[in-house]
Protein backbone atom coordinates (compact mmCIF):
# COMPACT_ATOMS: atom_id res chain seq x y z
CA UNK A 1 0.00 0.00 0.00
CA UNK A 2 1.29 3.45 -0.92
CA UNK A 3 2.12 5.70 1.99
CA UNK A 4 0.53 9.15 1.90
CA UNK A 5 -0.28 12.12 4.11
CA UNK A 6 -3.62 13.84 4.62
CA UNK A 7 -4.23 17.55 5.07
CA UNK A 8 -7.35 19.70 5.38
CA UNK A 9 -8.19 21.90 2.40
CA UNK A 10 -7.88 25.11 4.45
CA UNK A 11 -4.39 24.22 5.62
CA UNK A 12 -3.42 23.16 2.09
CA UNK A 13 -4.60 26.53 0.78
CA UNK A 14 -2.40 28.36 3.27
CA UNK A 15 0.70 26.22 2.55
CA UNK A 16 0.13 25.23 -1.08
CA UNK A 17 3.52 26.10 -2.62
CA UNK A 18 5.50 24.65 0.29
CA UNK A 19 3.48 21.43 0.17
CA UNK A 20 3.94 21.12 -3.60
CA UNK A 21 7.71 21.33 -3.13
CA UNK A 22 7.53 18.74 -0.34
CA UNK A 23 5.55 16.28 -2.49
CA UNK A 24 8.03 16.72 -5.34
CA UNK A 25 11.03 16.23 -3.04
CA UNK A 26 9.74 13.25 -1.02
CA UNK A 27 7.68 11.63 -3.82
CA UNK A 28 4.96 11.03 -1.20
CA UNK A 29 1.35 11.70 -2.31
CA UNK A 30 -0.74 14.17 -0.32
CA UNK A 31 -4.51 13.72 0.09
CA UNK A 32 -6.47 16.95 0.53
CA UNK A 33 -9.67 16.58 2.56
CA UNK A 34 -12.83 18.61 3.10
CA UNK A 35 -14.74 17.95 6.32
CA UNK A 36 -12.56 14.87 6.89
CA UNK A 37 -13.40 13.26 3.53
CA UNK A 38 -10.74 12.82 0.80
CA UNK A 39 -11.34 15.12 -2.17
CA UNK A 40 -8.16 15.12 -4.27
CA UNK A 41 -4.68 13.60 -4.24
CA UNK A 42 -1.55 15.60 -5.04
CA UNK A 43 1.12 13.34 -6.53
CA UNK A 44 4.57 14.14 -7.90
CA UNK A 45 4.76 14.61 -11.66
CA UNK A 46 6.68 12.09 -13.73
CA UNK A 47 10.23 13.08 -14.50
CA UNK A 48 11.31 14.43 -17.85
CA UNK A 49 12.53 10.96 -18.82
CA UNK A 50 9.18 10.40 -20.56
CA UNK A 51 9.73 13.36 -22.87
CA UNK A 52 10.03 12.10 -26.46
CA UNK A 53 12.26 14.88 -27.75
CA UNK A 54 15.81 14.47 -26.58
CA UNK A 55 15.24 11.11 -24.88
CA UNK A 56 18.12 9.53 -26.85
CA UNK A 57 20.57 12.38 -26.12
CA UNK A 58 24.01 11.01 -25.35
CA UNK A 59 23.25 7.49 -26.58
CA UNK A 60 24.98 7.78 -29.99
CA UNK A 61 28.69 8.08 -30.63
CA UNK A 62 30.03 9.39 -33.95
CA UNK A 63 33.12 7.54 -35.19
CA UNK A 64 35.03 8.91 -38.16
CA UNK A 65 33.99 11.39 -40.84
CA UNK A 66 30.24 11.48 -41.41
CA UNK A 67 30.26 14.40 -43.88
CA UNK A 68 32.62 13.46 -46.73
CA UNK A 69 31.38 11.15 -49.51
CA UNK A 70 32.52 7.55 -49.42
CA UNK A 71 34.42 5.86 -52.27
CA UNK A 72 32.09 2.87 -52.57
CA UNK A 73 29.98 2.10 -55.65
CA UNK A 74 26.37 1.38 -54.81
CA UNK A 75 24.32 -1.20 -56.61
CA UNK A 76 20.66 -0.45 -56.85
CA UNK A 77 18.10 -2.79 -58.30
CA UNK A 78 15.07 -0.89 -59.48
Amino acid sequence: MTEYREIAAGEFKAKCLKLMDLVQKTKTPLVITKHGKPVVKLVPADGEANDFFGCMKGSVRIVGDIVSPIDVEWEANA
